[in-house]
């Protein structure tokens, strides 16, 4: 009966002697500490998670205002000084600075489809900032934000200007030689898609797993 009892677990009745409540006892207290040592690193671990992820967010905040805010300042720049004047010629003829009103999407094209491309750009956004509440990679936050910096900027000109809201007319300035005119907004675009393709190629997740295919 008493093997029984062991192998089950139940706890031993103590004798005259006190032997065997001090030899369950001192399991029983370490097995209690274990378990709180560990609940008290999952808490730990818990924590900082949550901090990483709230880092990388705001690192995607961080370059998304920061793009957006280039991207606002020059377009504000080029309309006020550039707009209805001869192009400035940066490196010779090889890049202009060429003020012209865009109605499709980047790089000039899809220019019937103008209601089109904002709906998509709002898409976008709301799929980025959905996609921050799992994000703790630091790369895929650099590249999130470059898109979200990017989107929001072509998004306000579709918006706030002519002839239309959400029929707005992009503005356009940068004339690379035998290419389509574009903005530092079509240019973070491109940039975060780049670095997306990139981490798709190495495995690595917005969650911040690394997986082979």
């Amino acid at each position: 009966m008493a093997e029984a009892e062991r192998i089950i677990g139940t706890p031993d009745t103590p004798d005259d002697g006190g032997e065997h409540t001090a030899a369950a006892g001192a399991p029983a207290g370490t097995g209690a500490v274990g378990a709180s040592e560990q609940a008290g690193a999952g808490g730990q671990g818990a924590t900082a998670g949550r901090a990483g992820r709230g880092r990388r967010i705001a690192v995607l905040f961080a370059v998304a205002v920061f793009a957006y805010a280039l991207d606002l300042i020059s377009k504000m720049l080029v309309v006020s000084r550039l707009e209805g004047h001869a192009p400035i010629q940066v490196v010779g003829d090889l890049l202009e600075l060429h003020a012209i009103r865009n109605p499709g999407a980047a790089f000039g094209f899809g220019a019937a489809f103008t209601v089109i491309f904002t709906l998509i750009a709002a898409a976008v956004i709301v799929v980025i900032i959905r996609l921050a509440r799992k994000l703790y990679s630091f790369p895929w936050a650099v590249a999130l934000g470059l898109l979200l910096g990017g989107a929001l900027g072509n998004l306000t000109d579709r918006i706030f200007r002519a002839p239309g809201v959400f029929e707005g007319e992009v503005v356009d300035f940068i004339a690379p030689k035998g290419f389509a005119v574009f903005n530092l907004a079509d240019s973070a675009i491109v940039c975060g898609g780049i670095l997306i393709v990139l981490l798709s190629f190495r495995g690595l997740d917005p969650d911040g797993t690394v997986h082979k295919d």
